[in-house]
């Protein structure tokens, strides 16, 4: 959207309370001139295109036309085109002038905005960066305290294991020896327990 001097005009600032700032009355009057002058360009600019326009109109006429056939109307000619050619020059180099300034302002928004994309492009690296630092250190963590988990388990399965084998040796140890005793009291009594069976 192109800012026109209406829009300078009846732009409103929001007063700040308990803050220090510009005087208002003074940024209005700075404004005032800004438009004064922002319209008098507008001006020029329009009469300067209509000049052009008359101008190119007026050459397209001279080419379609063809040879005067009296001599006054090839003197009046002239003296009516005589300013154009210093009015066309001068739209011309303000028209240059203006495309040089579009293009300069052109070229520094593509630089400004190629040094916001590299410092973004930076700023992401860094972060990723950072990003996989934490979560190598945090995989790393993970991994020792998986693997202190695993011995603990690994320890703890090796005393079942012994203990199993110690309750199963001391089981047999006191079977085999009930059954001892059960032997020598059966013999005593004549009738071995393994006879009867058990």
């Amino acid at each position: 959207m192109a800012l026109t001097p209406d829009d300078v005009v009846h732009k409103e600032f929001q007063h700040v309370r308990f803050k220090d700032g510009f005087d208002p009355e003074e940024v209005d009057d700075y404004l005032d001139e800004i438009v004064v002058e922002w319209r008098k360009t507008i001006e020029e600019n329009n009469e300067l295109k209509a000049k052009l326009a008359a101008f190119e109109s007026g050459q397209g006429a001279q080419a379609e036309a063809p040879a005067p056939a009296a001599a006054a109307p090839v003197a009046a000619a002239p003296v009516e085109a005589a300013p154009a050619p210093d009015t066309a020059a001068s739209a011309t180099g303000t028209s240059a002038g203006i495309i040089e300034l579009a293009q300069r302002l052109h070229d520094e928004h593509v630089a400004e905005g190629e040094a916001k994309r590299r410092q973004l492009i930076a700023e992401a690296e860094t972060e990723v960066a950072r990003i996989r630092t934490e979560a190598e250190a945090k995989q790393r963590e993970e991994s020792a305290r998986l693997e202190r988990e695993r011995n603990t388990l690994e320890a703890r399965i090796t005393e079942l294991r012994e203990f199993e084998r110690d309750y199963r040796s001391k089981l047999r140890t006191m079977i085999e020896s009930q059954l001892r005793d059960l032997d020598q009291q059966s013999s005593t009594d004549s009738t071995p327990v393994s006879a009867i069976g058990l």
